[in-house]
Formats: structure tokens, C-alpha cells, sequence
């Protein structure tokens, strides 16, 4: 293994002789005080500056997306603790790489040495492989740092998550991006040639990436002009940074819960953003109209019928004129839900009548009406004393529909808001005359 992968706490390879270090490379932290960012973790009385203070560091998995530290982060942490460091990448590293550090980490033990692997992309080992660092975890061969961009709650066993400490970090807000940007004009040795709004600009490109905003920075750097760069001028000379979104990972399970949740709360301007966010991030459309739908249903309901018809026709309207023209059709769609009355009461009722069924079993209807196609069946009294309701005062009977010998149900409770402020008015009066009728 290479000395740029397997290094003793403090050192570096000897560079003489070769290019220039990128401005990344040059602007890595040497201790934990430097790092920007990540105060929830390395601040005082966080939860990693405890451990250290303590000498008790445990295995840890530092989840977060890319550009915020996890890999200078555990470098740094080798170093606070005498410990070898060692790093491998989950993409490159088989079986039989795998067991090569296991035995010399095994022969460091034994002279005295501990070491840190550091494993990027963990999540990419399957369940075998995962557990197989279990056993060197547990006595001490290793102390086991694993970064991921993934949720480890659905990428990593049970097994591996109980005997390590999972620490989140943070994507990097625009002030910290700000500090990261003039870390890197006093290494440089001068500012960056653009106008304060391109300097933000530059930033917003880097997506909270500090490793991805280095990179920019060293490329407006390298060019050779007078004065300074408008956002106009910065965006014709860089290509923006794509949005970071998995559209099967965390993320668009994020978005989609940030895009429903913002309907629900009657925000169409929030949701109109997120759903902008999704397209952004190549999301289909077609499951975003599934998705729409499915809010009219889930919580407008029958507080304003026309918002599922609006969604279905919307959703109609997409796949006749494509993209992008029919995304506008969609993007009405949540306008209409986030400003509609909200109700969820034949959700929850739906809900409650599904727990009612599988609680009562075979139940069944009561004989008064039940059809009665047969003599046999008549005999039996199926459809005795049925009141056809047409014939009923106010067109209705007042029968009981439920099983016999079953607590009538109450599931449907709708609220007063939008159109089933009527129907609550129907249901009350259809109550009162099933009361007067019954006795």
C-alpha cells in the first residue's frame, strides 16, 4: 500500500520534485480547530471533543455529503491519538485487500501501534464484507472510521451501526463557504477578481462543497484579466455545479417529504421550490404528478373535490405536451393544492373503517339487506323488513347497514373547512333523523 494511504500520525510524503498541490490540497486543515464547519461535532462539549478529552474514541461513521471534511476529519482524528492511519476506498478494496490490513494492523498491535481505517464509501461493501470488520473492531485490531453520503440507517447492518457512532456533518452554509474563500486568498497571496455578488455567486456554485469551491476558486485564479467579474461574466466563463440529489437515495425521499409537507402547509411559494428542486435534480415528472395526486387525495379530499380532478388533468396535460411545457401544467397543480382547504378526514376514516374490517372478521351484512335472488334465500329472510329509502320520508329509511350485534362505526368526522363544511351539515342532519327513527 502506497505511503499516501498509510501513514503514521504526522507525517506526509515527501513531495520534492513534484507539481504543484492543488489550492485543496494546500488548505487542509492541520488540526480539528482549523476545520470549518461541523461545530455540532468538534465544538466544545460536542460529541468527538468529548471523546478526545476523555482519551475514550470510539469506531465512528461520519455521514454527510461530499466536500465537508469526513476524510481530513479522520486524518486529523489518527493524529489527536497516536493512532497509524490507514485509508481505503469501499470502490477499490476487495477481499484479499481487505485481509492484508487487517494482518498489518494485527503486527502494529502487537509492537504497541493502534491504527485507524479510514474506509470511504463504506455503504458500497455488501453484508459480508461489512461484517467482516466486526471482529477486528471488537478486539481492538482496529478503531474503525467510515464515511458515507448515504443514510447509514439504510446502507449499513445493524451489527456494524451498534458498535460505532454515527456523526453527522453538515453541508457548508455561505458563511462558512465566505471563510473557506478567504482561507484561500490569504494562501494565494491575493483576492478574488470579482464583484461581490459574482464572489457570492462562486460560492452558491460550489453547493456547499468546500473541496468543490476550492477547486473553482483556483480556476478564476489561474485567469488572466484586469479588474473584476460580474455574475454575468463569471457564469460565461464557469459551468454550474449540478445540484446534489439521488433520485433513489435519502435525498429524494427528502425533497419529496419537503415538497408534500409545504402543500399540507398551505405554502405554495415553499412548495413550488422544492418541486423545482426535484426537476432540477432530473426527477420524473411523471412521479411527481403520481405524487401531486396523491396530496389532493391524501389531504385536500372532499374539503375540495375539483383539487383531484385538477391533479388527474394536470397530470393528462404533461404527457400531451412533454417536457418542459407540462411541467408548468404540474407546477399549477401545487399551486392549487398548497392554497386549497385541507382536510384528511376520509383519510383517517378510511383508515379506521380498514382496522374495523380486520377486527370484526366475517361479519356478516345484516339479513334486511342482503339480496334474496332465490326462493331459498327469501325463506331464510334475506331482504325481510328492507325499506327502500326513495320510498322513506326525506329519502331516508334510518336502517342500520352494519353487522348485527356489531357497535354501529363512527369513521367519517369531517371538518369545518371548504366544501365538506356542507357535507358535515349533511351527515349531522342525516344523524339527527337516524336518531328520531330509531327511537
Amino acid at each position: 500500500m502506497s505511503d499516501l494511504f498509510d501513514q503514521s500520525p504526522g507525517t506526509r510524503p515527501d513531495r520534492t520534485g513534484e507539481a504543484p498541490r492543488p489550492l485543496a490540497d494546500r488548505l487542509r486543515p492541520q488540526t480539528l480547530s482549523e476545520v470549518i464547519g461541523q461545530e455540532q461535532i468538534l465544538g466544545p462539549d460536542a460529541p468527538l471533543s468529548t471523546m478526545l478529552e476523555s482519551g475514550a474514541l470510539s469506531s465512528l461513521i461520519l455521514w454527510g455529503p461530499p466536500g465537508v471534511g469526513k476524510t481530513t476529519i479522520a486524518r486529523l482524528l489518527a493524529h489527536e491519538t497516536d493512532l497509524h492511519f490507514v485509508q481505503i476506498s469501499a470502490i477499490f478494496t476487495g477481499v484479499q485487500e481487505l485481509r492484508k490490513v487487517f494482518d498489518a494492523a494485527r503486527m502494529r498491535r502487537q509492537n504497541g501501534q493502534g491504527t485507524l481505517l479510514f474506509v470511504d464509501e463504506i455503504h458500497r461493501f455488501n453484508k459480508a464484507q461489512q461484517d467482516g470488520f466486526l471482529p477486528h473492531m471488537e478486539d481492538g485490531t482496529i478503531l474503525l472510521v467510515g464515511a458515507t453520503t448515504e443514510n447509514p440507517s439504510f446502507e449499513l447492518n445493524a451489527a456494524l451501526l451498534s458498535r460505532a457512532q454515527v456523526m453527522v456533518l453538515n453541508r457548508l452554509d455561505l458563511a462558512r463557504m465566505e471563510l473557506l474563500a478567504q482561507r484561500a486568498e490569504s494562501e494565494v497571496g491575493r483576492k478574488l477578481p470579482l464583484d461581490p455578488r459574482a464572489r457570492e455567486a462562486l460560492q452558491e456554485m460550489a453547493d456547499g462543497d468546500g473541496r468543490a469551491l476550492l477547486n473553482l476558486i483556483e480556476q478564476v485564479m489561474g485567469w488572466k484579466i484586469e479588474g473584476t467579474l460580474d455574475v454575468a461574466a463569471l457564469n460565461k466563463r464557469l459551468t454550474k455545479r449540478a445540484t446534489h440529489y439521488d433520485k433513489s437515495g435519502e435525498e429524494h425521499y427528502n425533497l419529496i417529504s419537503a415538497l408534500h409537507k409545504s402543500v399540507r402547509g398551505s405554502d405554495p411559494d415553499a412548495a413550488l421550490y422544492w418541486f423545482a428542486r426535484m426537476l432540477a435534480g432530473g426527477e420524473d415528472p411523471r412521479f411527481l404528478a403520481r405524487r401531486i395526486t396523491r396530496m389532493a387525495v391524501e389531504d385536500i379530499g372532499l374539503a375540495d373535490p375539483q383539487a383531484q380532478t385538477h391533479c388527474i388533468d394536470a397530470w393528462e396535460t404533461y404527457e400531451r405536451l412533454g417536457s418542459p411545457e407540462g411541467e408548468l401544467a404540474l407546477a399549477n397543480a401545487v399551486v392549487y393544492l398548497a392554497l386549497a382547504p385541507k382536510s384528511n378526514a376520509a383519510y383517517v376514516a378510511y383508515k379506521a373503517a380498514m382496522d374495523a374490517a380486520r377486527k370484526s372478521g366475517s361479519e356478516p351484512p345484516p339479513k334486511i339487506i342482503r339480496n334474496a335472488p332465490t326462493k331459498l334465500m327469501k325463506e331464510q329472510g334475506y331482504g325481510d323488513g328492507y325499506q327502500y329509502d326513495h320510498d322513506a320520508e326525506d329519502g331516508f329509511s334510518g336502517q342500520n347497514y352494519f353487522p348485527d350485534g356489531m357497535k354501529r362505526g363512527v369513521y367519517y368526522v369531517p371538518v369545518e373547512r371548504g366544501h365538506e363544511r356542507e357535507l358535515k351539515k349533511r351527515l349531522d342532519y342525516f344523524n339527527k333523523l337516524r336518531l328520531q327513527r330509531n327511537g
